[in-house]
């Protein structure tokens, strides 16, 4: 009897889950598990050194578990020096070296790696990613026929699909969204003390001295590094969050604190999106701390919202729309990424808050990166793609499925209105609401003109001036030109032509 010819089994950095498809259609006995540090995923963009060292001390990690469950497991480190430096390349290596028939692979969350796999001289078999609720098939169904992709509609869905918050045919509460309890501005204190803090151990510690031998330049703090790098590691900071952060995360999910980088927010994001912690059952340890009684419903529907909802309709829209989506450039904005989104000094607390929170942490919350950096950097005009490329090098939880989409449609309005209907751009009266950062700032958030005017305020109406042919019929924006259109010709010339000076200096590399 021919023993058939072992089949290799694709694992990614990001796909850190036992019951992932590709390993759930292996055989155990016959097949090689390939897991590879590579260099081309670790410098396709300059990643935080953070997101680096979670992602290689997590990989580890599950290579050994895989192990110890019996798998064959061929792994290539980063300082390998036999590796080829890419995941093709490390799998075309370890066919030959064990004599495969193929690949089975799970679907990567990147069109570059789908088209990588696809194009390999060995068949690869791309299996669907089972780890998320909705198919494409089935995003693809609910968006046929439809004028206009709302998040909302989708979410509904997928409440009646998990049966999550729900009584019978109807929302718990009597509604589906408690978004209106959800927007409370920054509070006095934060009662919340944070992330749990795991101390590396022998074989963290590992991969941070080759992290900081390799990318010790990449713009990010490793120091201190604190990431949970397991799965029990990770279940431990969600029960720990469920316990102290949840009860007050709808509350204060948009508040921004300075001081206070974490507020009530759960920080899984990093370990959801690796594969560490399961989305299904998160938000189901969710909803049990709501029936508990130890949540409110405006938090756990608030966070349930977030995955089932935003997380599954953002990466519907990644595929529905194909490999050239982050190139999209609706509005032709073109301005280069200036250095203040690398650390170099401003006079901007929230922006030089947000930045410098990056820098430590490789995390900011949702508001701070819509209304902070992708406010600023769509009222000043910054090309789209440059934008893409910054938040996903800068942030743990970014992988391209998830972050092209908040980016270039949410954040940058770069799709031309598929993921929102109007561009979320604001004054600095918003970030005023919503936190203490203008508190300490040396530009007055009160002042609409002159030399410690907001650069937010002159920034959006020199946004909504140069793209009035494209919003001034709107619906949610006929007001606002309107207002514009009531003030004094003298006015609003003053305030484009401060808007053009202010752009000026942040072009020439002048601190702004």
């Amino acid at each position: 009897m021919v023993t058939p010819a072992p089949r290799l089994v694709l694992v990614l950095g990001d796909q850190l889950t036992p019951g992932l498809s590709a390993l759930a259609r292996a055989d155990r006995a016959r097949d090689v598990v390939v897991m590879a540090e590579v260099a081309e995923e670790a410098g396709y963009v300059p990643h935080h050194p953070k997101k680096i060292a979670f992602c290689l001390a997590a990989m580890r990690k599950f290579a050994a578990v895989l192990r110890a469950e019996g798998w064959r497991v061929a792994y290539t480190r980063l300082d390998d020096p036999e590796t080829t430096g890419s995941i093709a390349g490390e799998l075309i290596r370890r066919a030959a070296e064990h004599g495969a028939s193929g690949v089975i692979a799970t679907e990567p969350g990147e069109w570059r790696l789908i088209d990588a796999l696809g194009a390999l001289p060995i068949p690869v078999h791309q299996l669907s990613d089972t780890r998320f609720i909705a198919s494409h098939a089935e995003f693809a169904a609910w968006a046929e026929g439809r004028k206009q992709l709302r998040m909302e509609y989708f979410y509904r869905e997928m409440r009646r699909k998990t049966g999550l918050l729900m009584e019978g045919d109807q929302p718990a509460g009597g509604q589906w969204n408690f978004d209106h309890d959800n927007r409370k501005p920054a509070p006095g204190a934060v009662r919340f003390a944070g992330p749990l803090r795991f101390e590396p151990d022998a074989q963290v510690a590992e991969v941070l001295a080759l992290v900081v031998g390799r990318f010790g330049n990449n713009f990010g703090d490793l120091a201190p590094f604190w990431f949970a790098t397991d799965a029990a590691q990770a279940l431990a900071q969600l029960e720990h969050w469920l316990r102290h952060g949840l009860p007050l995360f709808g509350d204060y999910q948009d508040a921004m604190v300075r001081d206070a980088p974490f507020m009530y927010h759960s920080l899984i994001s990093f370990y959801i999106n690796a594969g560490l912690l399961d989305p299904l059952a998160v938000c189901r340890a969710v909803e049990a701390e709501w029936k508990a009684g130890r949540a409110p419903l405006n938090a756990a529907e608030g966070f349930i919202r977030q995955i089932i909802g935003w997380r599954e309709y953002v990466r519907g829209i990644y595929f529905l729309e194909g490999p050239d989506y982050v190139r999209r450039n609706a509005l032709g904005q073109t301005r280069a990424l200036p250095a203040l989104f690398w650390g170099a000094p401003t006079r901007m607390a929230c922006v030089g808050d947000t930045v410098a929170q990056t820098r430590a942490h490789a995390y900011a919350h949702h508001i701070q990166r819509l209304m902070v950096t992708g406010n600023f950097a769509l009222l000043a005009g910054i090309d789209p793609f440059a934008v893409h490329e910054w938040y996903l090098a800068v942030y743990a939880d970014a992988y391209e499925w998830v972050e092209a989409p908040n980016v270039i449609g949410m954040s940058q309005f770069a799709d031309g209105g598929i993921i929102a209907s109007k561009p979320y751009v604001s004054s600095g009266n918003y970030i005023d609401r919503m936190s203490d950062y203008c508190k300490g700032c040396a530009y007055k958030v009160k002042d609409k003109t002159g030399p410690e005017a907001c650069p937010f305020n002159l920034l959006y109406w020199h946004f909504l001036d140069r793209h009035r042919d494209r919003f001034a019929a709107n619906p949610r924006m006929g007001q606002i030109y309107a207002t514009w259109d009531r003030m004094a010709a003298e006015k609003r010339a003053l305030i484009l032509r401060e808007a053009g000076d202010w752009l000026a200096r942040l072009d020439a590399g002048a601190r702004v």
